[in-house]
């Protein structure tokens, strides 16, 4: 399927460069200087071919000035900035059949800066051990401190604001868990563990891990390089934990989270500027980041995961396979409505979300129209909103450039 594609209509404002548009500028001088693994070739290859005559596409018609426009197929790479928006709203779509109707609970386990350099040698090795060692802090203290199994759904992001390397989980966790005799719901409403105890046995799960593959010959470091970084590494007080309180609804978990599934380093609102080989984009509230175009590129490929790397996990109630079964049970307990527990008395009963039409009788600009809540395609020429129509497929070959309206 195509990449949604916004064109302007007259009276576009001044053209905003776009993050694919400013990685572009920037390739030739990288390759120069840098020599991309695997999976940045992959992407690389990718990017040239995104939404190009190159990949094809489908060509409309628009039935108010007749003007002929070609909408070329994205690459469909999960880091391309192109092409994750209908990726995004198909996820988010799925999920809802799996949530449960509670309150969620918010929670961003990090690695200490001291693991970084190791993360940056053996990423596909190091954030399976942050999603293991965060999936069974929050599994064990579920156990001990409420007997219960939950719902998480843990998403990797490996930025900052200013792209620099920094790997964390967000993790979205059921207000509450099924019991371990499946006999009834334990709700925890408003808090989720005590940050002290979250904190000591996340580190004491990341150490364990950590030791199995120094054990086993996976981390490549000598003797003396492994006793100095356990001694760097700091105290279980200084491990950053970040918890939030719980979202009011399920539909609200699933907007929020929405946002982090398929995002990329950096969005293209961000990008204020790209001249001259610089490129300049917003960081925090007030403040911009300058950087040539090179070096912004390189900033980027280091976010590029493993290949067929998975970044959205789901654990407990929310793990695929059998855990349908325990998941359907707790639905039972809980009921059909949506629990809002935004503080301990608000636990109360809303209606329930509209029925969504039936999939099959849908077509793919009704698809597009429902998930971006506006018209799929407007005309580049005359600007109407909705009057595009299917024309015909262009193949590799004979894709087109854009024709203007007749005279």
């Amino acid at each position: 399927m195509d990449c949604p594609r916004a064109d302007s209509g007259p009276g576009q404002t001044e053209h905003k460069p776009k993050v694919v548009e400013v990685l572009r500028a920037g390739l030739d001088v990288w390759r120069t200087r840098h020599r991309p693994s695997p999976e940045q070739a992959r992407y690389l290859g990718d990017l040239d071919r995104c939404r190009t005559a190159a990949l094809g596409g489908h060509l409309y018609v628009c039935d108010q000035c007749h003007a002929e426009l070609p909408v070329y197929n994205g690459c469909r790479n999960r880091h391309c900035p192109n092409c994750q928006a209908l990726a995004q709203n198909e996820w988010i779509e799925q999920r809802r059949q799996v949530l449960l109707p509670v309150g969620h609970h918010h929670v961003v386990f990090t690695f200490p800066a001291q693991l970084r350099p190791l993360a940056r040698r053996h990423p596909e090795r190091l954030y399976r051990l942050l999603f293991d060692a965060a999936a069974e802090t929050l599994s064990r203290l579920a156990e001990e401190a409420l007997g219960v199994r939950l719902g998480i759904t843990a998403v990797l992001h490996t930025w900052k604001r200013d792209l620099g390397f920094h790997p964390h989980l967000h993790c979205i966790v059921t207000g509450g868990g099924l019991s371990l005799d499946g006999a009834s719901w334990l709700p925890r409403p408003r808090f989720l563990f005590p940050a002290k105890r979250m904190k000591a046995v996340f580190r004491a799960a990341v150490l364990a891990h950590l030791h199995r593959l120094q054990a086993a010959s996976q981390l490549g470091l000598s003797h003396d390089q492994w006793v100095a970084l356990l001694r760097s590494l700091p105290q279980k007080r200084k491990w950053v934990i970040f918890t939030e309180r719980p979202f009011g609804r399920s539909t609200h978990v699933l907007e929020y989270l929405g946002r982090y599934t398929h995002r990329v380093a950096i969005s293209n609102s961000r990008i204020v500027s790209a001249a001259q080989g610089m490129v300049s984009f917003t960081t925090r509230v007030g403040k911009v980041a300058t950087l040539p175009a090179h070096v912004f590129l390189d900033r980027f490929l280091i976010h590029i995961l493993p290949f067929r790397f998975r970044k959205i996990r789901h654990y407990g109630l929310y793990a695929p396979g059998a855990a349908r079964l325990l998941r359907e049970k707790a639905r039972r307990l809980l009921g059909p409505g949506d629990l809002v527990a935004e503080t301990p008395d608000a636990t109360r009963t809303v209606e329930p979300e509209p029925v969504e039409p039936d999939p099959a009788d849908e077509t793919v600009e009704d698809l597009l129209a429902r998930l971006n809540r506006h018209a799929p395609r407007r005309c580049a020429h005359c600007g109407v909103e909705g009057t595009l129509r299917y024309a015909l497929t262009l193949d590799r070959v004979s894709a087109r450039r854009c024709r203007p309206p007749p005279s």
